[in-house]
């Protein structure tokens, strides 16, 4: 019994994938996969034109960022030229003021030493 039944067990496989192939091979079942195939192949297209508009606008949003960014360095650069310039303005006002110190003290020690000097007297 046990013989038999593997016998049909057999028989049953071979007879289902006879048929199996026949019906995948038929012409309604080709005409499925061409259609499933057309299917996929417009979710491709449709995928791939999402892909093309996502990489425009990032090639977009990176030009922005980059010009933003050159904008900034450029306001950093003027600022650090600014900043210079007003270190130097400060420090030619202390030279400034330190000349005229210097000039005042020359002047206070001719002041001093005019009434100093002794007198020659020749005959």
């Amino acid at each position: 019994m046990f013989e038999v039944k593997k016998l049909c067990m057999f028989l049953g496989g071979a007879l289902f994938g006879t048929a199996g192939v026949k019906i995948l091979g038929s012409r309604d079942a080709k005409k499925a996969y061409t259609h499933v195939t057309a299917a996929v192949m417009r979710c491709a297209d449709s995928v791939m034109e999402t892909v093309t508009n996502i990489r425009e606008n990032f090639e977009d949003i990176k030009a922005d960022a980059q010009e933003i960014n050159e904008k900034r360095r450029e306001e950093d650069r003027l600022k650090e030229i600014e900043d210079a310039k007003a270190v130097i303005a400060d420090a030619e006002e202390r030279i400034s003021a330190l000349e005229a110190e210097a000039e005042e003290e020359a002047a206070g020690r001719a002041e001093n030493t005019e009434g100093n000097t002794p007198e020659i007297v020749t005959e």
